[in-house]
């Protein structure tokens, strides 16, 4: 017997200790820790901060071309003979052997390139601003989408609440219904209604906890976690009102937007090509030092060897190329006019955007107090309806409507907090921010 109650305790323990480590396992993500794991593992983000090095390095490559160039020529020719002359006294003498063997170095320094060396850095380096104002814009973006995400969770929660709550009430409900049809007070339909709704309120149950395990899945993989890794959220569902008017709120948008930048850099870029599209009506100007030495040895060590060396000043002008350049410089013109229509085309949309997103922020605002009321009118109606019921002054119908309404107005009252949440969060990245 002892042998027996000691399996147990074990048995017992060991379950205990398997709870206690699922619970311990199941994390516990608030909103800031959540937002900061999808920064760091985001691929988009990564990827746009590979963007910036990758613009680095081209802005590294235009500066070397401000920098002289340094090339080196090594050649083999063999001849079908050696070349030789013939002196005054007509005995001929070699001057070079079948075999020779030839290098050559110089070095350039451009002088002066019509604009182009500096407009073409000038362009690279802005395209590492623009990188950066792209990862920016991802960075909100996905700080929206987190946030997106986690009230999303939430509303799921209360509504899984909701349905346990509405099973809970039908299950009484239906004992109270039975119990009135065993002593005869009410009909067998009015037990056969009360089951259809417990049966409809269980499948609204596991609706509701499989939409709730779908939203958790999603934002697992929005953090890049195992898409079943168990965790929590802390309960921040609440309502805090906006204190910005729309003025305001677009004033900041269009103040701290990354994507104004963009398009401002985009414009400021198209100038540069059309400064490097303009380089061409002038002339371009290098220095250049040349080294060279012949000989018959691989070394160039032999009796016949040569060597010279030259400084060169050359200016190259082209004079007719049948207006190739001034078409170059009407194209690129052209782009900046497109750039600079695409940054009042964005500043529209930005406008729209602002104001969509604060419209829907205030209808969420006032549901949510429409919401709460009927919350508690459907309260008092179930109640109320529930007393008449046992004194048979109401039908079960009555009762059973009743609480369908309490989980409706429930379930209203929760969308409607979780959607004045959203769209603050959306206004917010509307307005350029990161987080508030």
């Amino acid at each position: 017997m002892r042998m027996k109650w000691t399996i147990g305790f074990v048995l017992l323990a060991i379950l205990f200790g398997v709870s206690v480590w699922a619970q311990e396992s199941k994390e516990t993500l608030t909103l800031e820790e959540s937002i900061k794991i999808a920064l760091e593992k985001n691929l988009k983000i990564h990827s746009a901060m590979e963007g910036i090095k990758g613009s680095e390095f081209r802005r590294r490559a235009a500066l070397t071309d401000f920098l002289p160039k340094w090339t080196g020529q090594y050649s083999f020719n063999r001849y079908s003979k050696a070349s030789s002359a013939t002196g005054s006294s007509g005995a001929s003498s070699a001057i070079a052997d079948k075999d020779v063997f030839n290098f050559s170095t110089s070095v350039s320094q451009p002088l002066f390139s019509g604009g182009s060396i500096i407009a073409n850095y000038r362009l690279e380096k802005m395209g590492i601003d623009l990188s950066k104002t792209d990862v920016e814009t991802f960075k909100r973006d996905v700080v929206l989408q987190v946030r997106e995400g986690y009230f999303s969770i939430l509303r799921a929660e209360k509504f899984l609440d909701v349905a346990k709550q509405a099973v809970k009430q039908f299950e009484a409900q239906l004992e109270v219904t039975k119990a009135f049809f065993e002593v005869g007070i009410v009909p067998k339909n009015d037990v056969l209604q009360g089951e259809v709704k417990l049966a409809n309120a269980r499948q609204g149950l596991v609706k509701a906890e499989n939409d709730l395990a779908v939203a958790k899945s999603s934002f697992n993989i929005l953090l890049r976690r195992e898409i079943e890794a168990p965790f929590g959220v802390v309960d921040i569902l609440e309502y805090k009102p906006f204190s910005m008017g729309f003025e305001e709120s677009l004033g900041e948008a269009l103040r701290q937007r990354p994507e104004i930048k963009n398009a401002e850099l985009k414009i400021e870029q198209a100038k540069e090509n059309v400064k490097i599209a303009k380089s061409g009506f002038f002339p371009t100007i290098n220095l250049t030092g040349s080294y060279n030495k012949l000989s018959e040895e691989p070394g160039l060590t032999g009796d016949l060897r040569t060597e010279r060396w030259s400084i060169q000043a050359l200016a190259t002008f082209t004079l007719w190329e049948w207006g190739k350049t001034a078409n170059k410089v009407g194209e690129s013109r052209v782009k900046v006019t497109q750039a600079e229509d695409a940054k009042i085309q964005l500043k529209e949309g930005i406008i729209l955007e602002v104001k969509e997103d604060y419209l829907n922020m205030l209808v969420a605002e006032k549901n949510i107090d429409v919401a709460k009321k009927a919350i508690e009118q459907a309260e008092e109606n179930l109640r109320m309806n529930e007393e008449r019921y046992k004194y048979q002054v109401a039908t079960a119908t009555d009762v059973l409507d009743a609480v369908t309404l309490l989980a409706q107005a429930r379930v209203n009252y929760y969308s409607a907090l979780s959607d004045f949440n959203i769209a603050k969060a959306r206004l917010e990245r509307a307005m350029g921010r990161m987080y508030p």
